[in-house]
């Protein structure tokens, strides 16, 4: 195949990837209560503009209303959308050294 020159290397200039962990700035649900602020959610989809981001908990859009399908869409460059902070990462477990840590 011909090599096609160009100006910019065309690779995708997308922030996110499906499947990538988030957190986003959402009325949602927390303890029983409706409160505004940083949820986690997963990307469902991605384009060359937006983020698909779905959620575990209930997420209501700016008017009030849930969102059914617990998916909101956000542009790829949104303030309220960033990776998760490592304050609110799970600690992963200690690797078995011995049997003793076994017991």
């Amino acid at each position: 195949m011909a090599s096609v020159p160009f100006m910019k290397d065309p690779t995708p200039e997308n922030n996110f990837d499906v499947g990538d962990t988030v957190e986003v700035l959402a009325d949602h649900d927390k303890g029983g209560e409706r409160v505004r602020g940083w949820v986690r959610g997963i990307v469902v989809q991605v384009d060359a503009k937006m983020v698909a981001v779905q959620f575990r908990v209930n997420v209501y859009l700016t008017d009030g209303w849930m969102v059914p399908d617990h998916i909101l869409w956000f542009p790829q460059n949104s303030s309220n959308l960033r990776a998760p902070s490592p304050k609110n990462r799970p600690t992963p477990p200690k690797p078995v050294v011995n049997k003793a840590d076994l017991l």
